[in-house]
C-alpha cells in the first residue's frame, strides 16, 4: 500500500510499503479522510518535543485525525466489527498501570500515540492497524469528513465543558484556529456568549461568517467580564493574558500549546480565586463528540478549506495551502488511489 513517510525534519515520500497485518485484538481500516493538525507539522518541521525526548524518531508515519472502514480483524476480534465505520482514538495505554486503571488511558506514561508517538504508525495510509477497544463507530448521518473531525471535537468538547459556561455566560476563546473554533461551537450550543480573539483579520472574518461576530484582535478586545477564558492559541504570552482577563471566582482553560514555556502568576489565579483546567486529548469525549455531530448539535465542516490527495501530504505540512482551498484552517488528506479533490462548502452553510 502507499503511505506517506517522513524520513527527517522537511523530508519526506510517499512509499509502498507493506499493507499492514491485524496482530490478535486489532483491525485493519481502509482509510477515508485524515486531517492535518499541528502536531502532525512540528513533526515535519522536527521541532516536536517526542523528537527530543526519545518518544518519537524517524522514519514517522503520522496522521492521527482519521476515518475510514474495518476491513480485516485479527485473532479476539468478533467478525462483526468487518465493514463497520469507524474513526479511533489516538491515545493508546498500556492497560495495566494505574492511571490506565482508573480510566486515565490518554496519560498513560507507557501510552503510544497513533501517528505520533511509541512508533504506532499513523493513518496518512491506504491503510491503518490498531486496537479494535481504541475504535468509536460513526452513524450513518456521519461521514467520512465528520469523522476526522471527531478527534480534534473532543479535545474541543473536553475544553467546552472544562469552561462550566451556564447559559447567558460570556465565554472567550483565544485562537480562532480548528481547536478554538470547536470550542466555541460547542460553548455556542450549550448557551454561552461566545468572544474570540485573534491576530488575522481573514481568521477573525471566517469566525464572523460562522455566525460569531463578537471577533476581536487583543487590541479591540472590549473590557468586558468573562466568566470562562479558554486558551486554544500557540502563542506564548496568552496563558497569562487569559489569566488577567477572567473574572473573579472563574475558569481558565488551556488547551493549547506554545512553542515554549509559558508564564502565569500564581498569586493572580490564588487571588481572584480562579480554577485552571489543562486539556489532553479527545479521548474522554469521543463518543460525546460523535453524538453531537449526528444530531447536529454542531457542524464542524465549513472548517474544511480542502481535501487533497495523499502526494500532496508534504506540500500541506510545509504549511502551503492547496489551490482553490476555502478559508477554513483545516485540510483533509483523502489516501485512497485516483480520488478526486473536494470541494470546500461555504462558511455561511455552518450557522446554525
Amino acid at each position: 500500500m502507499r503511505a506517506f513517510v517522513l524520513t527527517g525534519p522537511g523530508e519526506y515520500s510517499v512509499q509502498e510499503v507493506p499493507a499492514p497485518v491485524a496482530a490478535p485484538g486489532e483491525v485493519v481500516v481502509d482509510v477515508e479522510r485524515v486531517g492535518v493538525c499541528g502536531t502532525d507539522m512540528e513533526l515535519f518541521t522536527g521541532d516536536m518535543a517526542y523528537l527530543h525526548q526519545g518518544h518519537a524518531a524517524y522514519p514517522i508515519r503520522p496522521g492521527h485525525e482519521w476515518a475510514g472502514r474495518v476491513t480485516a480483524v485479527g485473532d479476539g476480534v468478533a467478525p462483526v466489527w468487518v465493514g463497520r465505520r469507524v474513526m479511533g482514538d489516538t491515545m493508546l495505554g498500556c492497560g495495566t498501570c494505574h492511571r490506565c486503571d482508573r480510566g486515565h488511558q490518554h496519560v498513560c506514561e507507557r501510552r503510544q500515540e497513533v501517528g505520533v508517538r511509541g512508533n504506532r504508525a499513523g493513518a496518512l495510509a491506504e491503510q491503518i492497524a490498531v486496537p479494535v477497544s481504541s475504535l468509536h463507530v460513526l452513524p450513518g448521518s456521519v461521514d467520512a469528513a465528520l469523522g476526522a473531525l471527531v478527534e480534534p471535537g473532543g479535545n474541543a468538547l473536553r475544553a467546552a465543558r472544562a469552561a462550566d459556561a451556564l447559559p447567558g455566560d460570556r465565554v472567550l476563546v483565544l485562537g480562532p484556529g480548528t481547536i478554538g473554533l470547536l470550542v466555541a461551537m460547542f460553548l455556542r450550543a450549550a448557551g454561552a456568549e461566545i468572544h474570540l480573539m485573534g491576530r488575522t483579520d481573514d481568521s477573525l472574518d471566517f469566525a464572523r461568517g460562522l455566525g460569531f461576530e463578537n471577533a476581536w484582535t487583543e487590541g479591540s478586545l472590549p473590557g468586558l467580564p468573562y466568566n470562562a477564558v479558554v486558551d486554544a492559541s500557540n502563542a506564548v504570552h496568552l496563558p497569562g493574558l487569559a489569566l488577567d482577563l477572567v473574572e473573579s471566582a472563574g475558569r481558565v482553560v488551556y488547551v493549547g500549546l506554545a512553542g515554549e514555556a509559558s508564564r502565569i502568576d500564581t498569586r493572580t489565579l490564588a487571588l481572584k480565586d480562579v480554577t485552571a483546567v489543562g486539556i489532553l486529548s479527545a479521548s474522554p469525549a469521543l463518543d460525546a463528540t460523535v453524538a453531537a455531530y449526528a444530531h447536529g448539535t454542531v457542524d464542524p465542516r465549513p472548517l474544511v478549506a480542502a481535501t487533497v490527495a495523499l502526494e500532496q501530504a508534504g506540500a500541506v505540512l510545509a504549511g502551503a495551502r492547496p489551490a482553490g482551498a476555502g478559508p477554513g484552517p483545516k485540510i483533509h488528506i483523502d489516501p485512497r488511489r485516483d480520488v478526486p479533490q473536494h470541494r470546500p462548502r461555504s462558511a455561511g452553510s455552518g450557522r446554525s
